[in-house]
């Protein structure tokens, strides 16, 4: 445990500095201080005041270290009991007479370090008053001065008179008048001077006593850090009052956590097969559009060649009436082949239907494979 000694050798060395300067300044000091004396005194006496406290304060840490010094090394050294501490009374009740290997819950930790420190800042609050409170009559004594000037010269410029014709005397007059207005000057920047100095002073004074608490809450805490255990079973050691779960219950917690981690997971692989299968039936959906264009322009095509056969058999039969079946064998060589070329288109025709179907058929077939397995990943 760190001890405050050496805060307090700041303190000290800092308060010498202070009483140097001022035996260096203590003419011009004293001359400042007479402008006022009232309220000067009661600026120093809260400055007197504030330095005690805030000595009070640091000194206070020595009883809670030679206690705790004391709790670490009972089981070694037994001997005598010191004086119950303050700040760390929780502390002191709740351990009791324990001693040996120390072992804490975080929770029971926590608490009584935020019991430590809610008491460190309270302690500290009324040098923080305090300090407010030197500022605080330092500025009234200034505008108290500051009053008193304006009332003074407002008495002054009322009491100038030029119709005695006596210049001397009026002289003599406006430099008495002025000695009031030089006082209330003298009252307003002589009670700043000292009551910022004075809340100067205890500033850094208030400085050292919270680097002092500091360390001792950090030694504290490092003290109770290395008696703690995340998780505490059922072996041997100090059992306090605010207990932590059990292990089992420990154990419980951590699995349903790796329980909730997988099943994220699996959520987060679901959905993205989601999109995945989403994704498969929109393309899906655009190739049986493209597929669905391609069967009406075939139909269309069909429908055009079943069109042109009819035009073709009405010619033929016109031809026929015409020439009473007399043609020549060119003429009958040129419809032999044309009766080849329709009956290609015609066969071609047939081929390209059945192979859309084909294909129509083979999409429909993905399509229920796709929508078959969305269900079951559901259903999973």
């Amino acid at each position: 445990m760190t001890r405050p000694e050496r805060f307090l050798t700041r303190m000290i060395l800092f308060l010498l500095v202070v009483g140097a300067v001022v035996g260096l300044m203590y003419p011009a000091l004293h001359g400042a201080f007479m402008n006022n004396p009232a309220l000067n005194g009661l600026i120093l006496g809260t400055l007197f005041a504030g330095i005690l406290f805030i000595f009070r304060q640091v000194l206070m840490l020595r009883p809670e270290v030679a206690w705790l010094e004391h709790f670490q090394n009972g089981a070694q050294r037994p001997g005598a009991e010191p004086p119950a501490p303050t700040l760390l009374a929780p502390m002191a009740r709740m351990l009791g007479e324990r001693r040996g290997r120390l072992t804490l819950s975080a929770l029971s930790m926590r608490s009584l370090l935020d019991g430590i420190a809610s008491r460190l800042d309270e302690s500290r609050e009324l040098s923080r008053y305090l300090i407010g409170l030197l500022i605080f009559l330092g500025l009234l004594g200034t505008f108290w001065g500051l009053l008193h000037t304006v009332s003074s010269v407002a008495g002054v410029i009322g009491g100038l008179s030029v119709t005695g014709g006596d210049v001397g005397s009026m002289f003599s007059d406006l430099q008495r008048g002025l000695a009031a207005p030089l006082t209330g000057m003298g009252t307003a920047f002589s009670s700043s001077l000292f009551g910022l100095a004075g809340s100067l002073v205890l500033g850094f004074l208030e400085l050292q006593a919270s680097q002092a608490h500091n360390r001792f809450f950090q030694d504290v805490e490092n003290w109770l850090s290395g008696a703690t255990r995340l998780s505490s079973g059922g072996g041997g050691g100090l059992e306090t009052g605010d207990q932590s779960a059990s292990a089992y219950l420990q154990a419980l917690l951590e699995q349903t956590a790796e329980n909730l981690d997988a099943l994220q997971r699996t959520v987060a692989t679901s959905e993205e097969g989601r999109r995945t299968a989403n994704n498969n039936l929109m393309a899906l959906t655009e190739r049986l559009s493209t597929l669905t264009d391609q069967m009406r322009a075939e139909q269309q095509l069909l429908l055009r060649l079943g069109e042109g056969q009819l035009e073709m058999k009405n010619l033929l039969d016109r031809l026929s009436e015409m020439t009473n079946g007399g043609f020549d064998e060119g003429s009958r060589q040129h419809l032999r082949n044309m009766d080849v070329y329709l009956a290609r288109l015609v066969e071609e025709a047939s081929t390209g239907r059945n192979q859309a179907v084909q294909e129509i058929r083979s999409e429909i077939k993905v399509l229920a494979r796709t929508i078959a397995a969305l269900a079951e990943e559901s259903e999973r």
